[in-house]
């Protein structure tokens, strides 16, 4: 149960008319806690390297486009429609990086992870229809690998879904929703059902990530037009305070800003042409009491 009650905004169906009236009131003049791409990584903090939004392009990446740490981070959409062998090539991505721990959420577009696509029903023949993602050759491909869902395909990472996990004592959560956006996968009503799912993010949280962002913070679209949840920003700066906030969806809205308390990374690596040209975002947060980065 949530400590702190948080109420469905009244302009929540429309986030742009709510942010004119919520962003009055948000602290400014914070600087994100984001660092320079060569900064050194220190024994006593935890590097974390952000990335979101690749939508199978890492094959375009630069040489030494990704820099080292301790925790690497991808924010969803790692796929174009989340066709088995972009899964596979992901996975095979995630293993050729340094990072001792590999930390994923799904996104909109991989639309295989959500489940509700591969259902009898109507979602299964929108997959097929719409994406051209055939669901009889998914089944095929997990049967012939003996697991039941293409979460498990990525072997080299962690995938958490509305779940978490502790890396060198730091709390990371992760969950792939966002209010509905066109057809694509997680996809929720904006309000209560939303509100359902941030309320399940327990408090004492380091790191947050989700596929959307909030309202007001990498969420404005070339439309010029707001895209995050009311509901999300409420919950982080009243309940949840984590330190970081990963997130990517709004490919134009990449960049990184603070309220004071939580820094919001939009880690978008693909920008409106899907060319993978943003650099990720790195950050550390402080080695708890008692932890250490180094087996004894």
């Amino acid at each position: 149960m949530a400590s702190v009650e948080i109420e469905v905004h009244p302009l929540t169906q429309n986030p742009t008319e709510a942010w004119q009236k919520i962003s009055v009131k948000q602290p400014k003049g914070h600087d994100p806690q984001v660092l320079p791409l060569d900064e050194p990584i220190y024994e006593n903090k935890v590097r974390f390297v952000c990335m979101s939004d690749t939508h199978s392009q890492t094959a375009k990446l630069p040489t030494n486009f990704i820099p080292d740490g301790d925790v690497f981070l991808h924010a969803g959409d790692f796929t174009k429609v989340g066709r088995p062998g972009e899964v596979v090539d992901f996975n095979a991505f995630l293993k050729t990086l340094p990072h001792k721990h590999k930390i994923v959420i799904a996104g909109n577009h991989d639309l295989t992870f959500d489940p509700t696509f591969l259902d009898p029903g109507q979602k299964r023949e929108d997959l097929e229809r719409c994406f051209r993602v055939k669901p009889n050759s998914v089944d095929e491909f997990l049967k012939k690998r003996n697991i039941t869902s293409m979460k498990q395909v990525l072997k080299d990472g962690v995938y958490l879904e509305d779940s978490e996990t502790s890396v060198h004592g730091v709390r990371i959560y992760g969950s792939p929703w966002q209010p509905e956006f066109c057809d694509w996968g997680f996809n929720l009503d904006r309000g209560q059902p939303c509100l359902d799912k941030w309320n399940k993010i327990p408090e004492g949280i380091d790191v947050l990530m989700t596929h959307g962002p909030p309202i007001g913070y990498g969420d404005l679209c070339v439309s010029d037009q707001r895209a995050g949840c009311v509901e999300l920003l409420t919950s982080i700066q009243k309940r949840i305070k984590p330190k970081f906030h990963i997130f990517g969806h709004i490919h134009e809205g990449y960049g990184a800003w603070s309220d004071g308390t939580t820094s919001y990374i939009n880690a978008s690596t693909c920008n409106l042409r899907y060319l993978p040209v943003n650099p990720p975002i790195i950050f550390d947060v402080d080695l708890p009491e008692g932890y250490t980065k180094y087996e004894l």
